[in-house]
């Protein structure tokens, strides 16, 4: 994953405005907070459908990034594999940063 991307994801992360973790990111996407949910290469298959699921429900846009779980927990200091975005402009923002290093999310019903 680009480095800038992961910078910016720290920096979205000291802004607060960043869910981390599969149930409190299901949580935010509920609540209406989530504007992007960004998912690690190498997420395990049922996080993934449970996150696509609760995506799809709540319309929010999800994208499985290159990078693993270790750059991400490295870049925001917590283990994890699931991320929430809960801001307009941060998502905007990462989804510029991340254009060449993403893997748009097919749903699956």
């Amino acid at each position: 994953m680009d480095s800038k991307a992961l910078n910016f994801l720290g920096l979205a992360k000291r802004a607060n405005k960043l869910t981390i973790g599969c149930d409190s990111v299901v949580d935010s996407m509920a609540q209406g907070k989530s504007s992007l949910v960004l998912m690690a290469g190498d997420i395990s298959n049922n996080t993934k459908k449970v996150i696509l699921k609760n995506a799809k429900a709540y319309g929010v846009h999800t994208i499985i990034v290159k990078g693993t779980k270790d750059e991400l927990s490295h870049a925001l200091g917590r283990l994890t594999a699931v991320i929430s975005v809960d801001d307009e402009g941060f998502a905007r923002g990462l989804e510029l940063k991340l254009a060449d290093d993403k893997e748009e999310c097919q749903y699956d019903d």
